[in-house]
């Protein structure tokens, strides 16, 4: 996402939150900020700076809802998945017109719309990035969707055989 926003749409100074946390002062323009509010099952968490950063993570099973005619609704045959998360960090969707209008697809988001889940390159064979961690379903005979079509379009468009 910090790529796209500085090669693509051209904020030259883009970065995390987490990059001028470190640092101590702000040195980016943060597309990817530290999660502040999050709805947990029937309730909201909530965080700010001064809050220990201990229980502010974004863990466990969340609903994506994708976008109909995306790559990965067909990749997963489904308009809405279950997938594991383990971070504190998220894409700011006040970029998403911009980035979308480039040719990024914001083609998963959390159900109320505010969370970016899955970003796909709209002209790319299969570019496809995810905010939750694909792994943690998978298998070695089983794997998850994401990983058995990625196998399968590498195969498709390898010059080596």
């Amino acid at each position: 996402m910090i790529e796209a926003a500085r090669n693509v749409i051209g904020i030259k100074d883009a970065g995390s939150e987490e990059f001028d946390h470190e640092a101590g002062k702000k040195r980016f323009t943060p597309v990817v900020y530290l999660l502040k509010e999050w709805v947990k099952g029937n309730y909201t968490e909530k965080r700010d700076v001064g809050t220990d950063k201990g229980g502010t993570m974004r863990l466990g099973a969340y609903t994506a809802t994708l976008k109909e005619g995306s790559k990965v609704a067909g990749i997963y045959g489904a308009t809405s998945i279950e997938e594991r998360h383990r971070h504190r960090y998220e894409v700011d969707v006040k970029y998403r017109k911009d980035l979308e209008a480039a040719g990024l697809v914001f083609s998963g988001m959390s159900p109320d719309g505010r969370l970016p889940e899955i970003v796909e390159w709209q002209d790319h064979p299969w570019f496809i990035g995810v905010q939750y961690h694909p792994e943690l379903k998978s298998k070695p005979f089983a794997p998850a969707p994401l990983f058995a079509d990625f196998i399968r379009a590498a195969k498709e468009v390898e010059r080596l055989v």
